[in-house]
């Protein structure tokens, strides 16, 4: 069998998986607490959801102070030397992978807005994207609301909120509940006010956020669990899709909805599930790992096949891996090395070194493979990039022959509420609707997609959102 390798993309090595926009956290507490280390912890736990930049925002004293960069948590928060100046009573945090707006450090959230007099009294962080943020900016700017960023969906939600506060006696819940009705898309948020704090959720729930405790008149809220996990807190529930909850310095905690949306349904991004979630989260009270384990079994069901090794693309297609290594009993083998200390965005000029640098990200151990029928397992396949590199690595390595699977179905649309992702044109099972092809291009014996019918059973309904999928999204872009 003939087969090369394709030309690398010429910056960033991880181009070929879909990125979640964001990670969010906070922390609300009617005393002064750590907030700098908490804020940290919770943020650093997150890292996954964005590695672009970070920020926080803490109220100490009455006063909201915000610090953020570019960069890695760790590599941020090391840098500021005055630690003790962010310990307050309340912090809200962000981790960026930009979707909307671009990388300039004018998007980096969260996002705040002053008084009259210079100071600020609100801030905000947001997972997610809006389909008519463009047209809400332009309103208000004509209404003279002035913006910071060059162009956010993120701070358009702040404005809306701003705006609406001035004119409902400063009720941060009606001008929520206001807000809501304007914007359309996907939208976990949280927002700190020099009194209380508030985080609500889209009403179809698309992205994840959860709330916990650190003690009993502390607040946590996140993106995922495992960020309460790292302040050593205590999962409570996730928020109900179009929940608001808003807790204040007199210990209280108050549950809404926002009641203006009318006949929608709850539909989570199932590739919370697939990738973009820690395997130690929970989300929705299901079990991530879980989930990504029963995608291996399931695909073994799907289309047995003899092999001598499993093998999972680290590290998300580690479970699956060895969820197929269960349901057949082919022995599972970490046999691809990853360097986890490679970055994100090496720009290499030359086609001969590009084609070098695969090894160092994933190395094989030789021995393991030489002579050897193999299964890989990742987690999907985008443009199909990533599986070919891989693909060759193994060939080059001694392969007798190379089985793909994936633990996803085949990925036909792009996602535009708060995922980036590449345009149709690039998605390789879009333009390749029949998988034989896709075997030719990834010079693979045999390859298998999991069925939306076994994603479906293993997620235990239908209640997701499967646009990258199938095409049909629950909310319509403008």
């Amino acid at each position: 069998m003939i087969y090369q390798l394709y030309p690398y993309i010429l910056k960033n090595n991880s181009f070929d998986k879909f990125h979640d926009e964001c990670g969010i956290f906070g922390i609300f507490s009617p005393y002064k607490v750590d907030t700098f280390s908490l804020i940290q912890f919770g943020l650093f736990a997150l890292q996954h959801r964005g590695q672009e930049a970070c920020g926080f925002s803490v109220l100490r004293d009455g006063f909201i102070i915000s610090h953020k960069s570019e960069g890695l948590v760790l590599d941020f928060f090391r840098k500021i030397s005055n630690s003790e100046c962010y310990h307050g009573n309340a912090v809200i945090g962000h981790t960026r992978y930009s979707t909307e707006g671009g990388q300039s450090k004018k998007n980096i959230q969260p996002f705040f807005g002053e008084n009259s007099y210079g100071k600020s009294i609100i801030s905000i962080v947001h997972n997610g994207n809006l389909v008519n943020a463009k047209n809400i900016r332009k309103k208000l700017e004509s209404k003279g609301i002035n913006f910071i960023s060059e162009y956010s969906d993120s701070e358009v939600i702040l404005r809306l909120i701003q705006k609406y506060l001035s004119e409902s006696d400063n009720s941060l819940e009606k001008a929520i509940q206001k807000t809501t009705i304007d914007i359309k898309g996907a939208y976990s948020v949280i927002v700190l006010m020099d009194n209380k704090m508030a985080a609500f959720r889209d009403p179809n729930g698309i992205r994840p956020l959860c709330y916990g405790m650190l003690n009993e008149s502390t607040y946590i809220f996140s993106s995922e669990t495992c960020g309460i996990d790292s302040v050593g807190g205590f999962y409570v529930r996730d928020l109900f899709p179009g929940e608001i909850i808003i807790v204040d310095q007199k210990k209280s905690i108050q549950f809404s909805l926002i009641t203006e949306k009318k006949n929608t349904k709850k539909r989570i991004c199932s590739f919370e599930y697939i990738y973009f979630s820690r395997p130690d989260s929970l989300i929705e009270n299901i079990n991530v790992y879980e989930i990504r384990e029963k995608s291996g079994e399931k695909l073994y069901e799907q289309h047995p096949v003899e092999a001598d090794v499993v093998i999972g693309v680290p590290d998300s297609g580690v479970p699956a891996s060895i969820g197929y290594s269960k349901a057949s009993g082919i022995p599972f083998k970490p046999i691809l090395v990853k360097n986890k200390y490679i970055g994100r965005s090496f720009i290499i000029p030359k086609q001969e070194m590009r084609e070098k640098m695969v090894n160092l990200k994933l190395n094989p151990i030789l021995d393991e493979i030489k002579g050897k029928r193999i299964v890989i397992i990742d987690d999907s396949i985008v443009r199909g990039t990533t599986s070919r590199r891989l693909v060759y690595i193994l060939r080059k390595a001694g392969a007798k022959e190379i089985h793909f699977r994936s633990a996803s179905p085949p990925i036909i649309g792009p996602c535009y509420l708060g995922v980036n992702t590449p345009s149709k044109k690039d998605l390789i099972s879009y333009n390749h609707i029949d998988k034989k092809d896709i075997e030719r291009i990834l010079n693979v014996d045999s390859l298998e997609f999991l069925s939306m019918n076994n994603l479906i059973d293993i997620l235990g309904s239908v209640h997701y959102c499967f646009g990258c999928f199938t095409g049909n999204y629950p909310v319509q872009k403008n």
